[in-house]
């Protein structure tokens, strides 16, 4: 029968959600340190500002076109002053960075860098994908051409329409040019169309990118949770940029550097939660990992016997208790679950010309049942209990995972294997 709800592990370990949530923390933060993900962050972030360096240019374009029209429109001189003033053009020019007359061959190289460098910062990110989901598969040829070169461009193109629309709301609004309250709803509207796009991008990300497709909701979930960080990001390094007067102190080279330091944290934040929902998906394979390892020499941490230290969401989930006399496994059954013996105490029988006999004793901490299927064969032997006890019964996918998240723990299941086929070919 399965367990009740409220049986748990006794011992000192956090319980119930803290515990999973300190699961999923742990294991976050550990995958994150294995899988070097800051040298990702690093690349992505460079990537990103050879990126966003060629978009000068384009700028500079559009300021010539826009002063064309601006000798005629009204609404382009509004929009041309607000560019001005919001994003202090005049001063990037007076230092610079923006050019006050782009020339056309200037500007194709610009957009060729800006294209091989789009190509570069999708690499960047497919490659530090793969190494979060470590599934491998093969991508197609032609997406894998075509769409770093399109969709950096479509990306810098919403960002800089919703960047350009919040930055004249900002500048009507100042001057009262459509009423204070109406440029606030405006602008609120544009931040939540803003938001909302960010979300896309990285719900596509992270429900799309991984080889092996988590599902939606738990993609949508975690790119709000990265939406909602980045957001706070830029709100804390627009604070600091205005409180230490970043721009005064250390020029536009300075805000240039600054920039970079604020996508690589942002970066860092994209791939935090990538790398967590990659451990929201894996965490009772990290749990059962921590289990049966318990005791057998691995080395664990204090700090992994704290947070681990709780079974009770494994028992509810995976856990069956039987009494005395009950046969878990039957030699000759087609079943391939495999067992845990997380308490109690159960005996090995083999039947022969002469009955039934004792193979030997199975002990809480061991692991069997996985015989069948790694050798893909009907059961070799019985299991009876021969106590009340309490097991783990763990499906062939759950235990096809645990052998190729662990290798310690495939070593000893192989280990184990060759000692039972040892003992079974000296009893026959």
């Amino acid at each position: 029968m399965r367990l009740p709800a409220p049986f748990a592990a006794p011992g000192y370990a956090p319980k119930g959600t803290l515990a999973w949530l300190l699961q999923l923390g742990y294991t976050t933060a550990r995958l994150f340190k294995q899988n070097g993900l800051q040298n990702h962050a690093a690349a992505t972030s460079f990537y990103f500002l050879l990126s966003a360096t060629p978009l000068l240019l384009l700028l500079s374009y559009a300021m010539q076109l826009l002063g064309r029209l601006a000798e005629n429109s009204v609404p382009a001189t509004i929009l041309m002053a607000a560019l001005y003033e919001q994003l202090q053009l005049e001063s990037l020019t007076s230092l610079g960075f923006i050019p006050q007359q782009a020339k056309l061959a200037a500007g194709g190289v610009g957009l060729a860098t800006l294209l091989l460098s789009s190509r570069g910062l999708v690499h960047a990110v497919h490659n530090a994908f793969r190494v979060i989901f470590p599934e491998q598969t093969k991508r197609n040829a032609v997406l894998s051409w075509v769409l770093p070169l399109v969709i950096l461009p479509v990306l810098f193109l919403l960002m800089g329409l919703a960047a350009l629309a919040q930055t004249t709301l900002s500048f009507l609004a100042q001057y009262d040019f459509i009423g204070t309250g109406n440029a606030q709803l405006l602008q609120a509207l544009n931040s939540a169309f803003g938001f909302a796009m960010v979300w896309a991008l990285l719900f596509a990300a992270y429900w799309r990118m991984p080889r092996r497709h988590p599902p939606a909701r738990d993609a949508a979930v975690f790119a709000l949770g990265a939406t909602l960080s980045l957001g706070l990001l830029l709100a804390l390094f627009g604070a600091f940029f205005k409180l230490e007067n970043y721009h005064s102190l250390y020029g536009a080279l300075g805000g240039v550097v600054f920039v970079l330091i604020g996508g690589y944290f942002a970066c860092l934040l994209l791939y935090l939660w990538a790398q967590a929902l990659y451990a929201w998906g894996k965490a009772d394979i990290t749990a059962l990992e921590k289990l049966f390892l318990a005791g057998s020499g691995t080395g664990a941490s204090k700090l992994e016997g704290y947070v681990f230290g709780d079974s009770g969401r494994l028992l509810e989930k995976y856990g069956q208790l039987h009494p005395a006399g009950h046969t878990l496994i039957a030699e000759g059954d087609d079943s391939q679950t495999a067992y845990f013996l997380y308490a109690g105490r159960a005996g090995v029988y083999k039947e022969t010309d002469g009955g039934r006999r004792r193979l030997g004793e199975l002990e809480e901490g061991q692991l069997f049942g996985e015989m069948a299927y790694l050798l893909n064969e009907t059961r070799t032997a019985s299991v009876v209990a021969e106590t009340d006890v309490t097991v783990l019964a763990l499906p062939p996918r759950i235990l096809e995972e645990l052998m190729r998240h662990s290798a310690p723990l495939s070593r000893r299941i192989i280990d184990t294997l060759c000692q039972r086929l040892e003992r079974m070919n000296q009893a026959n």
